[in-house]
């Protein structure tokens, strides 16, 4: 098993030294006033793109943003590769080993399950940004875990709801055979049939590996459903859609319904394949002034790559766990992780990346999302105009009812 591990940031005070006008003090004093938190995505599969290295850049920019507050920041990373028993183990070994109070992501849905288990377990803070299977606020829910960014009711409410609207009332769908894909199909498919539609069947295709989809494809569209619901997410889902618009697919008048798109897949396609395609997130770079701010800050330290909310919420998530450290103390932030989690959900959110939010009792975070469509090549003005808005749905109204997850954390 390979494992990355790196400290990738100190703000503050430096062990040893003296910086900002703060005295020497010794390890141990240095220790106890130190808050670390581990970022724990993909950096090297098909989720890279929309977590990886940009992620880290923004988890950084949190911490640099939280500097001289009176305590230290150290950041670590690694790469779960997208298995549940590598995220596990690094998991373990940061707390165990390193005294890591936070654990940012967590990624692949199977992974994040898996550590939120193990973080309650340690009484420490998880905060989900990449994830998005909606029972990490339901059947799994603990009072250690935030659930930030978006999960797949979300998603099947905001592209799949409005896909039906549009007339498409007989799906099938290519689904990654995982806890995300799962989810995600099982979301989707009830608003669709909540809304009259059918679903004709679905397929399950191998995690991770799969790279041709052609004979997914050609099972989908013998079907003749009217939407094909592609529940997959990162490099399945570009490989998807490529490979359907080689086939003609979408030309004989099918539709593609890509439940989980980012940015950086519409960037990879190209804007003449990605075209038309509807997508939702809760972030994009040029929705207001303060995301074009925020996305100004960071551009210098991520070059070319496009930004995507599961970016931003690496971003968010451990900006509002670090506000909250100043608010209670690092002692008492260190010590009990429920607890933490318990004062940030008291704390109203704000940053820029999502603006005004709050987190329920049952972990999840509350913001806007908004549904887009892929812009004409033509209609682009420049690099990373990619979306036009078609929608906003309020953040009360956008995720699952608190009373409906089945989260043990929620008083009837």
């Amino acid at each position: 098993m390979k494992v990355t591990r790196r400290t990738a940031l100190a703000a503050g005070a430096g062990i040893g030294t003296g910086i900002g006008g703060l005295p020497w003090r010794s390890a141990k004093a240095q220790a106890a006033n130190t808050i670390k938190m581990a970022l724990l995505c993909d950096f090297s599969g098909t989720y890279r793109d929309v977590t990886g290295p940009t992620s880290l850049a923004c988890v950084r920019q949190a911490a640099a943003e939280m500097a001289n507050r009176g305590f230290n920041i150290e950041v670590l990373f690694g790469d779960n590769q997208n298995r549940p028993d590598v995220g596990s183990n690094l998991t373990r070994q940061w707390i165990d080993r390193e005294g890591v109070d936070l654990i940012i992501d967590g990624g692949a849905s199977s992974v994040a399950l898996a550590v939120a288990d193990i973080v309650r377990e340690k009484n420490k803070v998880f905060m989900s940004t990449s994830t998005a299977t909606s029972d990490l606020t339901g059947r799994a829910c603990t009072p250690n875990t935030v659930h930030w960014t978006y999960d797949t009711y979300m998603l099947a409410k905001s592209t799949g709801g409005a896909t039906v609207k549009a007339g498409g009332d007989s799906w099938f769908f290519i689904t990654a055979d995982y806890a995300f894909g799962h989810a995600l199909e099982r979301d989707t498919a009830n608003f669709v049939r909540n809304a009259g539609g059918r679903v004709l069947g679905q397929v399950r295709t191998p995690f991770p590996g799969t790279t041709d989809f052609s004979s997914f494809l050609v099972q989908a569209q013998a079907s003749r459903a009217k939407v094909i619901g592609l529940a997959n997410a990162g490099g399945d889902t570009i490989n998807c859609i490529k490979q359907a618009a080689e086939f003609g697919i979408t030309r004989r008048g099918t539709k593609l319904a890509s439940l989980l798109m980012f940015l950086p897949d519409v960037h990879a396609l190209g804007l003449q394949t990605a075209q038309g395609l509807v997508c939702t997130e809760t972030f994009y770079w040029d929705l207001n002034d303060r995301t074009r701010a925020f996305s100004a800050r960071l551009r210098p330290n991520i070059g070319q790559n496009a930004l995507c909310m599961n970016h931003a919420g690496t971003y968010a998530a451990p900006l509002h766990y670090l506000k909250t450290v100043a608010d209670m103390g690092v002692a008492a932030a260190k010590q009990n992780g429920a607890a933490t989690v318990a004062r940030m959900k008291a704390i109203p959110c704000d940053d820029d990346c999502f603006g005004p939010g709050s987190i329920r009792p049952d972990g999840r975070k509350l913001h806007p999302a908004y549904l887009f469509e892929v812009k004409k090549p033509e209609e682009s003005k420049g690099a990373f105009d990619y979306y036009k808005l078609l929608q906003t749905t309020a953040r009360e109204e956008a995720f699952r009812p608190l009373n409906e997850g089945g989260c043990s954390l929620v008083r009837s």
